[in-house]
């Protein structure tokens, strides 16, 4: 674990010092390194795909379309930068699982080696809670909101939603499911690092549920019916992550009493 001490305001680092900093730096650019490449051969892999893919993304959107309606792009190169953007989305969640591994790697220096066997979990349930939301946001938000926006439309008014558009209103969505879905798994961590404990988490419910619906609000469209659609799940989530805190404080302190043993 990186360790340094607070110096003077004329004292020099000396080498030994600084020696932990330069390898910390080295290491944090070996993962970034893999990252990379980890996300250019999803985005390589995921581009041969990306037409298919993109169809399937609109697919909540052309359900709610009167019949004939169609998406529309309004400059020439729109489709192509769409489907490069498809394609490296598409990327990053085909390698997320080895993304969140180096994650873990380049943390796992800092903890005890108790610590370190949470890596496979770590990783699996990072990754199935982010596909998880992602995957609520598709199949349950999208149809809902969709209606919702389309319901503006009259013999007068017709919707032309476009390709730009509605790629960016789509992303966004699922990113901001599948980041908010990661609550469990960084409540267990915060309380495994004495930042947050299962008592503080009750006390401080309404608090949360302001700030759940807060969230909600800035993260989603601005109709209730998808706001309240992510703030219920959050609520849920917040539910499990006291349940979570309290397994981990638990498992902790049984930790903490072999160990005086």
């Amino acid at each position: 674990m990186l360790t340094y001490s607070r110096k003077g305001k004329n004292e020099k680092m000396n080498p030994d010092e600084k020696q932990p900093f330069l390898s910390h730096l080295e290491e944090l650019r070996k993962r970034l390194i893999s990252c990379a490449i980890a996300a250019a051969a999803g985005f390589v892999i995921c581009y041969i795909f990306a037409e298919r893919l993109f169809q399937f993304l609109v697919l909540p959107l052309k359900s709610q379309l009167p019949s004939g309606d169609k998406l529309i792009f309004t400059s020439l190169p729109e489709m192509f930068i769409t489907y490069l953007k498809t394609a490296f989305i598409a990327g990053l969640l085909l390698v997320s699982p080895f993304i969140f591994y180096q994650i873990w790697m380049f943390i796992s220096p800092g903890l005890y080696q108790h610590e370190r066997r949470f890596v496979v979990p770590f990783v699996v349930f990072s990754s199935i809670l982010f596909v998880g939301g992602a995957l609520f946001g598709y199949f349950v938000v999208f149809p809902f909101g969709f209606k919702f926006f389309l319901g503006f439309a009259s013999e007068s008014i017709q919707a032309l939603p476009s390709v730009k558009q509605y790629f960016s209103f789509a992303i966004k969505l699922l990113f901001a499911f599948g980041v908010v879905f990661e609550m469990p798994v960084v409540m267990f961590f915060l309380t495994k690092v004495g930042i947050v404990n299962p008592t503080m988490l009750k006390e401080k419910r309404k608090y949360a549920i302001l700030l759940v619906f807060i969230a909600a609000a800035i993260l989603t469209p601005p109709d209730v019916i998808t706001q309240l659609m992510m703030a219920g799940p959050l609520l849920f989530l917040y539910e499990v992550s006291i349940i979570i805190s309290r397994l981990a404080v638990r498992k902790k302190d049984k930790e903490a009493a072999q160990e005086d043993l």
